[in-house]
Parts: structure tokens; C-alpha cells; sequence
């Protein structure tokens, strides 16, 4: 008995699948497998113009080594962990308040506040940098990491109160009533009921704000300059000379750089997932 065509649809859906799928990941990975082999190149293969042949030598303990041991990558590195690491706490911490706030209780400027918060998110950042540059100097905050903290905590907490906002909405609301009942204060209602069933949120929250902080490059040229309070990400053009481009530099600094948010999702990725799916099955 001959299969009919209803039959044959799965095989042929898996075998382009398994075709397909192979050849999305290597164009997606492309771009990394270039700056990949570029971070093992000598200097003398981008002189030459060998700019996508094979290294002429394998020079990956060089570059990696003088990225490390002979130029600043070590302290953009912390300046990136120090304006990093407090921008996802304090706006973490703000957005989970502001959002138990718009989420909970109920009042007439309510939708209003929350618009605000949303409508921030829509602004380019372009039409902004003008202004933003003029206020950090004005305040005497231009090139500091504390400036670089505010200004990022200020802008982030828009998106991540939308996220905690809509989080708490779909929480069980009888747990908070119950409490109410019992006499229990608002603040504790907050801390013990609702800040532990927001343990997923909090983490799938983090790793985008960690991701997005860490990978700023627009705002860490713009409100910062040189070694003492750039990031990573803005540190990296520093290995460019006065007529040409440390390319082999660059690249190895750049995997460099990359690694620790990769390794982050990868520390947090069941939280990450289960904040982000918490909800989406009834």
C-alpha cells in the first residue's frame, strides 16, 4: 500500500528541518566566526589584505595576551561590572516597587503614571543625546560611572516597570486580599507574598538589563571618554592606531567582551525561561 501525501508531509517537514536549520544557524554565527578567527590573525594578515583566508599563523595566545596584559581591557572590564551591576539592581529593584504600585491598587492617575512609564520607551535615543550630554555636565556627572548608573537606571526602568506591571496583574489576587484581611502591611504584603512569586520575573528581567547594559555602546561614548570610566564596549575602539586599525586587537577584545553576558544567560537560563513562559499556559 502506497503512503498517501498527508503521510509524506511530516518526513518532508523534518528533512527540511534538518537541512534548513543547519544552514540558519551558520549565517546567524557567521559574523562571530569572522571576529572568531580575525582574534587569531597576525597583524601582518590585514596588512597584506588577508582579510577572509586562513591565519598565515596562529597567533591567539599573542593577541589574547596583549589584550589582556598590555592595554586597559582589564579596567574597561570593571568599569563594565561597576556601571553594569548597579543599573540592574537599582532598576530592577525601582520597577519591582513601581510596578507592585500600577499592578495592585487602584486609583484615577493610575493608567496615566503607567503611560508614562511606556512612553518613554518609544523616545530615539538620538534626539535625546543632545540634552542628556548638556545635563550630565551641568550636574558635573560627564565621564563618571555614576552618571553612566543614573542615566541608565532612569531609562531602563520605563521597560522593566511595563514588565513587572503586567507580571503582577496576572498574580493570584486573593493571596493579597487574605493578607489585607489579616491585618498585614502593605510593605510586608510586598516583601513576603509578592516579591517571592516574582523570583522568575526578577531573573528573566535581569539578564535583559545585564545584556543590555553590558552591550551599550551608543551612551558609553557619548557621556563617557577614556580609561577611567569607559566601558567595555566603548573600550574596545582604544586598540585603534593613529592611521590604521588594530583589527586582530579589536577582535580578540571583542570575544572578550562578549563572554560575560553569554555566560550569564547560561547561569540563569531555566530562570530566564521560566520567567519568560510563567503565564503563557493556563
Amino acid at each position: 500500500m502506497f503512503p498517501t501525501p498527508i503521510q509524506k508531509r511530516p518526513v518532508a517537514n523534518q528533512i527540511a528541518y534538518k537541512t534548513f536549520l543547519p544552514l540558519a544557524l551558520i549565517l546567524w554565527l557567521l559574523p562571530l566566526i569572522a571576529v572568531a578567527v580575525f582574534s587569531i590573525k597576525p597583524a601582518v594578515d590585514f596588512t597584506q589584505g588577508n582579510y577572509w583566508g586562513m591565519p598565515s599563523s596562529f597567533e591567539g595566545f599573542a593577541n589574547y595576551g596583549q589584550v589582556f596584559f598590555n592595554s586597559d581591557m582589564p579596567r574597561y572590564m570593571l568599569n563594565s561590572f561597576l556601571i553594569t551591576i548597579p543599573t540592574v539592581v537599582g532598576a530592577v529593584a525601582l520597577s519591582a516597587m513601581a510596578g507592585f504600585a500600577l499592578g495592585i491598587y487602584k486609583f484615577n492617575s493610575n493608567i496615566w503614571i503607567f503611560f508614562m512609564f511606556v512612553a518613554g520607551n518609544f523616545v530615539p535615543f538620538q534626539i535625546l543625546m543632545v540634552p542628556v550630554r548638556d545635563l550630565t555636565l551641568d550636574m558635573g556627572l560627564y565621564n563618571t560611572k555614576t552618571g553612566l548608573v543614573l542615566f541608565h537606571i532612569a531609562f531602563q526602568t520605563g521597560f522593566c516597570t511595563l514588565f513587572m506591571r503586567n507580571f503582577i496583574r496576572q498574580l493570584p489576587f486573593p493571596l493579597i486580599e487574605a493578607a489585607r484581611v489579616e491585618g498585614i502591611a502593605e510593605w510586608r504584603i510586598f516583601w513576603y507574598v509578592v516579591l517571592p512569586l516574582m523570583k522568575p520575573a526578577l531573573a528573566a528581567l535581569a539578564v535583559l538589563i545585564f545584556t543590555f547594559i553590558w552591550n551599550d555602546y551608543f551612551w558609553a561614548v557619548v557621556l563617557t571618554q577614556g580609561p577611567e570610566s569607559q566601558p567595555v564596549t566603548a573600550g574596545i575602539t582604544s586598540f585603534n592606531a593613529q592611521y590604521r586599525a588594530a583589527y586582530h586587537l579589536m577582535s580578540a577584545g571583542s570575544i572578550v567582551a562578549a563572554l560575560p553576558p553569554v555566560l550569564m544567560f547560561f547561569l540563569m537560563q531555566k530562570h530566564f525561561i521560566a520567567g519568560l513562559t510563567l503565564g503563557a499556559v493556563k
